[in-house]
């Protein structure tokens, strides 16, 4: 972590190469998402209509500086004549500039076969290029691409621009050239920061490909991947640099998306490296936040955007239902031994509770926004100071979400996650007006102890759209300070489901995150479109699977042939075989624990429950076992629909 004392000021910038659209698109995005500035992308320039000086008239009204023109490629040669050509190119390049009002220009090293492999050679000709720059009043930072055919680290590149000893003349340092190549950025911190003339940071997750494929398609933002992008920011910081953080990420789905979404990530992106590096963000450079929440205001660069929050479990799930299914979701719950302990004083949405355990049936959010007929539409997570969560969530870029709240109702605050379900800040036990459950007037139903003893919620897993997956785990690692802890494939039958789980370090709160690239509609369809479910811990799943099967709970069947392969690969004891078998139960069992489980029918389209029991320290969710429920859940689809397969 960087000390206070090199700390900067707080820029953020964008490359336009970052986002989709037209560089108008871009520009309007990117500034709209609250950065400082832009690296204008060359290619997008060169594609738009506007003139140099109306880009630069056009930043300037939204309030953008342009940092970086870029890129200058393949300068150095080992032909005269060519750098000739070269040099008349760059004096182009620098009337545009000119235009744009920018004084910096990022030259990368040369991938081309006449590649200069001498420092002393390549040393001149930067000079030379530097000197037509600085009687410009332009500025040259050099790059070294990881893919670079002589020059393709960065200590390498920086000796280079040590002895070219030119005041016009710096470095641009890229995270992923230098942690794709496995570099040690330590050394960067032996670079005088005033010769560091840019920063270009991206993630990535660690893949063993090409280094050019792997940077030109699967760069991520910051937090969404693998490196340590904390601690190269620390070097860089030490080193004295302080210009601003940009971001240059290429990535296909980042570009093919929202524009104003993916600039929206990509600032919450840099917010969340900031913090992590430094370790806390200045609260009037994070975020516009406005509302009743709190006691944090926005002036003054001495406040400091509150902590992530604690969480101590989910206060409750709430799931939209309508008239069809609303009933079949509330026979479900009784059969899994949930009382109806609980009716909103003003609205239709009823409290299903037992143990801590809790959903909300919330029949006025119905098929307006949730077409499936029953979907989640809310979690609620507990925290100590629901306050200073939501001011959090505002400085993180996640606004709060308009509600109507009657008299003497709790004012619980919420935000939108990516794939639109609204989180709430609760606190659940406290004495005050704030406790959300005082909204609900006890119903008749005894609160008495269930067979199944279900005792909390153990995870809530969501399908989440394609080009918003990344985007939700950096929103529950900035947000709520849930970082991805579980990670797997699945080959399931209908193709390649990605799965990502968020969770506290007590796994008292799981978000799992699930993704397919492709996801088929009509008759060549999963069982399940888009699933979602709640999941119920219980300390006794036999038991529980008994009284739930007795009480008439719609239990998925799991086909024999599931036993037979649990049997060959595991050997179980042949009683615990006997009992999966029995009760539709789903095993898994790794060196750390036992995972039993069982699944419920889907309800309304798209939702279903699970319940669950973790022996020793098994951190998984059964993962194995999900090609075996969503074959079932096809199965039960094509019962109810009388499709053909």
């Amino acid at each position: 972590m960087a000390t206070a004392t090199s700390r900067p000021p707080l820029r953020t910038a964008i490359a336009t190469v970052c986002i989709s659209g037209t560089l108008e698109d871009k520009l309007a995005a990117a500034a709209a998402a609250g950065f400082d500035g832009v690296e204008i992308f060359e290619p997008d320039f060169v594609v738009s209509s506007s003139s140099a000086r109306e880009v630069r008239q056009r930043c300037a009204d939204l309030g953008l500086s342009i940092d970086l023109y870029q890129p200058f490629r393949d300068f150095d040669s080992t032909d005269p004549a060519q750098v000739e050509l070269n040099l008349r190119r760059a004096d182009r390049k620098f009337d545009v500039m000119e235009a744009l009002g920018t004084d910096l220009i990022l030259v990368c090293s040369a991938v081309s076969p006449t590649a200069v492999d001498d420092n002393a050679v390549i040393a001149e000709q930067l000079h030379r290029l530097a000197e037509r720059a600085r009687q410009r009043g332009m500025r040259i930072s050099y790059e070294a691409l990881a893919w670079g055919t002589k020059v393709n680290t960065y200590d390498r590149s920086w000796d280079i621009v040590r002895a070219a000893d030119h005041p016009a003349l710096g470095v641009c340092l890229d995270s992923f050239h230098i942690l794709s190549r496995g570099s040690d950025p330590a050394g960067i911190e032996q670079i005088p920061g005033e010769k560091i003339f840019f920063l270009q940071l991206a993630d990535a997750p660690f893949m063993n490909m090409d280094v050019l494929q792997w940077s030109r398609h699967h760069r991520l933002f910051p937090e969404q991947g693998t490196f340590d992008l904390p601690a190269f920011l620390g070097h860089v910081l030490t080193a004295g640099y302080t210009g601003p953080l940009s971001l240059e990420v290429f990535n296909d789905v980042f570009r093919q998306s929202d524009p104003g979404r993916a600039a929206v990530d990509a600032h919450r992106s840099l917010l969340a490296l900031y913090e992590s590096t430094v370790g806390s963000v200045p609260l009037d450079r994070a975020g516009s936040v406005t509302g009743d929440s709190g006691a944090v205001g926005t002036s003054g660069s001495d406040r400091q955007v509150p902590p992530a929050p604690e969480l101590g479990g989910f206060a409750f799930a709430e799931l939209a239902v309508d008239d069809e299914s609303g009933p079949a979701v509330a026979a479900t719950l009784s059969c899994l031994g949930f009382v109806h302990s609980g009716q909103h004083r003003s609205k239709p949405v009823q409290l299903w509770s037992q143990g801590d355990a809790r959903v909300l049936l919330n029949a006025a959010r119905g098929l307006d926004e949730h077409p499936t007929g029953a979907a989640v539409a809310a979690i609620g997570f507990e925290t100590r100071d629901p306050a200073a969560a939501a001011v959090r969530a505002q400085a993180m870029l996640a606004p709060l979400l308009p509600r109507r709240v009657g008299a003497g109702e709790a004012d619980l605050s919420a935000v939108a996650a990516p794939d639109e379900t609204a989180v709430f800040f609760c606190r659940t036990g406290a004495a005050d007006a704030s406790s959300w459950i005082g909204d609900f007037e006890p119903t008749a139903a005894a609160a008495g102890t269930s067979p199944l003893g279900l005792r909390r919620i153990d995870h809530v897993a969501l399908t989440q759209p394609y080009d918003r997956f990344d985007e939700a785990s950096l929103f529950f690692r900035c947000v709520l300070g849930l970082p991805t802890r579980h990670s797997s494939e699945i080959a399931a039958p209908f193709g390649l489901v990605r799965n990502r789980t968020a969770a506290n370090v007590d796994g008292s709160v799981r978000i799992g995150m699930t993704v397919s690239v492709l996801r088929r509609g009509g008759q060549w369809a999963p069982g399940v479109t888009d699933p979602q479910h709640v999941a119920f811990a219980t300390d006794d799943i036999v038991a529980a699977a008994r009284a739930a099967v007795a009480a008439g709970a719609p239990v998925l069947p799991v086909p024999a042939n599931y036993y037979d392969d649990l049997d060959a690969r595991l050997a179980l004891p042949a009683e615990q075989l006997a009992a999966l078998r029995e009760l539709n139960l789903l095993y898994d069992r790794t060196s750390d624990g036992e995972f039993w489980h069982f699944y419920t029918a889907v309800l309304g389209g798209r939702v279903f429950f699970e319940v669950v029991q973790r022996i020793g320290d098994y951190q998984g969710y059964g993962e194995v076992n999900s090609p075996v429920r969503m074959a079932a859940h096809r199965r039960q689809r094509r019962a109810t629909t009388s499709i053909s397969s």
